[in-house]
């Protein structure tokens, strides 16, 4: 094989291109893929911590789901025992006002049987001096015995 000047040119234009590749194409081009090197290193770890956010925020919402499944629970039961609460407030008024009113019904009931007790012995004492006129034949002045007639009414 012959070495002659045109291998020699290509030889001297292939180290000449090396060169200018090396000193003015390659810097800029291994720059861009470190850039984008570190960009994509830096997406992953920002996916790595988003992961890590989500898992922890779905710790959190499960938490505080349990802790208000929890508060209801109690806001339930406190309602039933406010509700049993009212229930027996509501019997015991509805019993006192039964007594109340069994009360009030039994004093009309005295004062009736009072009154009518004492509607039967003026009848009966107006019986005994109608009975007593008839028998003595003669009219008895009420005016004249009204203190007979008030004994005779007592005595009944």
């Amino acid at each position: 094989m012959d070495i002659n000047a045109s291998l020699i040119g290509q030889a001297i234009t292939f180290a000449i291109l090396v060169w200018f590749t090396m000193k003015f194409v390659w810097p800029p081009l291994v720059k861009a893929m470190d850039e984008r090197a570190a960009k994509i290193a830096e997406g992953l770890s920002a996916a790595d911590r988003a992961k890590q956010d989500l898992e922890l925020a779905e710790k959190r919402a499960a938490e505080r789901l349990r802790e208000a499944k929890q508060h209801a629970a109690e806001i339930v039961a406190q309602a039933e025992k406010r509700a049993a609460q009212i229930v027996d407030e509501a019997k015991d008024d509805a019993k006192q006002e039964g007594n109340r009113l069994i009360a009030g019904a039994q004093a009309e009931i005295e004062q009736q049987v009072q009154h009518a007790k004492e509607t039967l012995r003026q009848q009966v004492a107006e019986l005994a001096v109608a009975g007593a006129e008839k028998i003595l034949q003669r009219e008895v002045d009420q005016n004249k015995h009204a203190d007979i007639l008030a004994s005779i009414k007592a005595g009944l």
